[in-house]
């Protein structure tokens, strides 16, 4: 199979996982999500309910939607074998900005998926979740980086980890704020660039803060 098909199918396979929680989202508005059945989501997707359940393994699912996933192996060993010349955070945008790029997600699908989260606290805890796994796969790219720059941290398991853990979680506030300035400007910035952007108001202000603290 060509490379093109590939991509094709694949294409193919997003805009179906997309139509089909924009379709979940929008009967949650009109009706509330206790009366949305799998077949009314299917039915607006253009889908059947046995494909429904090809893409997703429940309406919650839906509804929650995709959570954030790491870029590709090539781009992961990039950022682990940077070395200490560049910095960290830096790295991380780099890597972050690539991760949303293929994620490629909707601003419409945005608007939809806060609003039900909002109006529904089961489905935003079953989203945060979805959110502390993708923190737990990034801390642990985040403490390999480290354990090449840092022989001397590596040597100290639980500090490699607890400094892992503080930057990731910092890298993962400045996503979610490039996330919410994105959708609030009506994604009027492509979302990788916010986020690069964010990144850099984060080391702006790191910077500023650091020479407070020496002066």
């Amino acid at each position: 199979m060509s490379i093109g098909a590939v991509g094709l199918r694949e294409r193919k396979r997003l805009a179906t996982r997309r139509a089909i929680q924009r379709a979940v989202l929008e009967l949650m508005e009109e009706k509330g999500y206790d009366q949305v059945t799998v077949e009314e989501i299917s039915h607006l997707a253009d889908i059947s309910p046995r494909t429904f359940f090809n893409y997703f393994p429940s309406k919650e699912a839906a509804a929650i939607g995709d959570g954030p996933s790491l870029p590709g192996e090539r781009d992961l060993a990039a950022f682990v074998d940077a070395g200490p010349g560049q910095d960290v955070l830096a790295g991380l945008s780099d890597l972050l900005a690539k991760a949303v790029e293929s994620a490629g997600d909707e601003l419409e699908l945005l608007h939809l998926r806060r609003r039900a989260l909002k109006e529904y606290p089961q489905l935003f805890a079953l989203r945060m979740a979805t959110m502390r796994v993708f923190e737990d796969e990034l801390a642990v790219v985040v403490a390999r980086r480290l354990e090449r720059d840092d022989p001397q941290l590596a040597a100290d398991p639980a500090a490699l980890t607890d400094r892992a853990r503080l930057i990731t979680l910092v890298a993962f506030g400045a996503m979610r704020h490039a996330w919410a300035s994105w959708a609030d400007a009506d994604g009027r910035m492509p979302l990788a660039d916010r986020l690069r952007d964010t990144f850099g108001q984060l080391a702006e202000i790191l910077v500023t803060a650091r020479s407070k603290m020496i002066g």
